[in-house]
This record gives C-alpha cells, sequence and structure tokens, in this order.
C-alpha cells in the first residue's frame, strides 16, 4: 500500500519530530483539565459506556486494546464488561493518572497501562477488541485514526472488531449566525489597520500603506477561510446534509483518510441566504460482521446536539440568496496540511441550480481547519 506523503503510520520517526509533535498535540492531553472537558461530554461517554457495557458478551474473555486511552475510562470500562485483558496506550505522562485510575477500581490485575506511541510500542498477544476515541474536529483533524489503523493492521485477530466500527463525515448548506459576526470582526480589523496606518505616518513617519494588502489578506484567510468551532441551531440549516465520507474503520485505508474528494448536492429547504456550509460526524459502534454487537449504538455530533466537537463552520462570502428547492452541488477534497499533518485543507466547489434550470457561476473555495 502507498501511504501519503504527509502521512504518519510509523509515528515520529525521530526525537526532533517526536517533540514537535509532542508540543503541537500531544501536550495538553496529559493535563487533567483536557481530560475533564471529554468525560463531561455526556454525549461521548454516553455512547462508549453503552456500546461497551451494554454489549458484555462481546468483552467476556476478551483481550482489548485502547489506543489513546487518557484517564483510562474506556479501559476500565472494558474490564467491567469482562475483557479478561486491557492494553491501555497513552503517548502522555496521564498514563500515570490512568494506571492509578484503575487500580481505585479494583481493575489493575486486568488494564496494563503502557505509555508511548501506540506505533512504537510492542503488544505481547494478538487482540479480539480495539476500541479507541480518536475522532477529532470534522472527523478527521487530529489524524488520530491512523494509529489504530496500525495497531488493527499489526494485532488484531480475524474476525476481530473495532468500537467505533463505521463513521461518516457530513455536509449541510447553512444560514449561520457566525457569518455576520465574522465579516463585523474582519471589517473592523480593516478599519483598525487603516487607523495603525495613520499612527505610523503621524508619528512614525513610516508609510505602511504597501502591507494593506498583506493584513487584508491574512485576516481574511483567519476569519472567514478558516473553519470554525461551533454549536450550530437547527435552524441555521437551510437544506439536506450530505455524506461526503463514509468509512469502515475495519478496512478503511490510511493512505483512504489522508485524501478525500467527494461530490455533494443538498436541496435547500427554505428561501435564506447561504453565509456557510456546515461539518460533523456520526459513528457507530456495531462490533465486525464476525462479531457482530447486540446493542447498536450511534454517537452524533450532528446539530442540534451538544458535543465538545460541536460543528465546523464554512464561511461562503460573498453569501448566496437561495429558495427553496434549489440545489447546491459540487465536490469536496480534504488534504492534510503539509506542515503539521494534524491539520486539514478542504477545498469545496459549488454551484447552485435553480427550478428553473438556471445555474449560478461555479465557486471554490479554500479553508483551513486548524
Amino acid at each position: 500500500m502507498s501511504v501519503a506523503k504527509n502521512a504518519r503510520p510509523e509515528g515520529p520517526r525521530n526525537e526532533e519530530e517526536k517533540e514537535l509533535d509532542f508540543a503541537n498535540y500531544f501536550h495538553s492531553y496529559g493535563f487533567l483539565f483536557h481530560q475533564k472537558d471529554m468525560l463531561q461530554d455526556r454525549g461521548r461517554m454516553d455512547a462508549y459506556r453503552t456500546a461497551i457495557l451494554g454489549n458484555p458478551d462481546s468483552f467476556k474473555d476478551k483481550v482489548v486494546l485502547d489506543v489513546g486511552t487518557g484517564s483510562g475510562v474506556l479501559a476500565i470500562w472494558a474490564a467491567q464488561a469482562g475483557a479478561r485483558r486491557v492494553y491501555a496506550i497513552e503517548a502522555t505522562t496521564m498514563a500515570a493518572n490512568a494506571r492509578q485510575l484503575a487500580a481505585a477500581n479494583g481493575m489493575q490485575d486486568v488494564v496494563h497501562v503502557l505509555e508511548g506511541y501506540m506505533e512504537q510500542i510492542e503488544i505481547p498477544e494478538q487482540i479480539d477488541i480495539i476500541i479507541s476515541e480518536w475522532m477529532g474536529y470534522f472527523l478527521l483533524r487530529e489524524s488520530m485514526l491512523d494509529p489504530v489503523l496500525g495497531a488493527r493492521d499489526k494485532y488484531l485477530k480475524a474476525g476481530g472488531a473495532l468500537y467505533p466500527s463505521q463513521s461518516q463525515l457530513m455536509l449541510a448548506p447553512l444560514c449561520s449566525q457566525l457569518y455576520s459576526q465574522r465579516l463585523a470582526e474582519y471589517e473592523e480589523e480593516i478599519y483598525s489597520w487603516a487607523r495603525f496606518g495613520e499612527y505610523m505616518r503621524e508619528t512614525n513617519k513610516i508609510d505602511i500603506g504597501a502591507l494593506d494588502p498583506v493584513w487584508e489578506r491574512e485576516q481574511f484567510e483567519y476569519l472567514m477561510n478558516t473553519a470554525h468551532w461551533c454549536q450550530l441551531h437547527a435552524d441555521e440549516l437551510i437544506g439536506d446534509a450530505a455524506s461526503i465520507l463514509e468509512l469502515d474503520v475495519h478496512t478503511v485505508t490510511i493512505e483512504e483518510v489522508s485524501t478525500i474528494r467527494s461530490p455533494f448536492s443538498a436541496r435547500i429547504h427554505v428561501a435564506a441566504e447561504l453565509n456557510a456550509f456546515g461539518g460533523w460526524f456520526d459513528c457507530f459502534f456495531k462490533g465486525s460482521g464476525a462479531a457482530p454487537a447486540a446493542h447498536v449504538v450511534e454517537l452524533t455530533t450532528a446539530p442540534p446536539s451538544e458535543t465538545h466537537w460541536g460543528q465546523q463552520v464554512f464561511m461562503v462570502h460573498p453569501a448566496e440568496q437561495v429558495e427553496s428547492g434549489d440545489l447546491v452541488e459540487g465536490s469536496v477534497a480534504i488534504t492534510r496540511q503539509q506542515q503539521n499533518h494534524r491539520l486539514l485543507h478542504m477545498q469545496v466547489t459549488f454551484k447552485i441550480t435553480r427550478l428553473d434550470g438556471s445555474s449560478t457561476a461555479e465557486r471554490t473555495i479554500n479553508y483551513k481547519i486548524d
């Protein structure tokens, strides 16, 4: 299998790369305040608890691997569900807390916490079930699916199961309240730069006007072309949600999640201003074909559900006026950023076809998901 240039199936390749990745990503996961943010997310916790403790026949006497265990709660649940042994892998010093928590809950003989990168740790036996909370914003930000897939290919027994087992990524047209806020911020930044330019000329005798386009581009890219976290209200959705990715964690490859290209179409439901697209994901805990879960669980981050993932909002500027029955159609391309493979680029190309058959000009907008 060929792997995209900016994928990291082997983990950091040297100490310098490891230190950089730790500083950019893993560092915050070593603090309880970050773990608490996830542990108090009831949608997340209810789904994982129900998927694990609600399927004791799937976990009884099984060997389980928890990739990215954090505080160790999922590993403890797996042990409580009857697992014979649970290997809990954690890249940060949170591993010590996970070990302590397992012991405090009487599971120290079942839960074995190992500190280090999943890609660089050796597990002494094959695994029946892999559990992991690998999903980032917009599903794929953070690239934490990579080590899960690496562990699957190396350790999972034939017919073994992954929890979650399937995921889908959704995109929908919005009339977002956030649009006017971000546009006002952008206009204020342009105004403040102009006033700053006056100060530089009058007080410091320096004309900075040559940098006006640079400032405007920086602010526009950040405020209008960077994805923004949001808890969307249901009435901000003005059309169908389109699936732009459906993946089976049992079979998907790192290459397939490193570069994603998909057509999409969404029928508009109400006359409105289309000023953004919204993105979110759903995950399903179904077990595997050979070891299906008796109790199937869905974890959704669709609006108006409130989870720590929220939804991602991608501004469309200038906005487009749409009518009920209009069809928004186009394509999406999602790739990893070259300087940091845990962050994403997304390009959306679309046009709007009216009920009378006429169409708007095709537009392409490039976004960063930082």
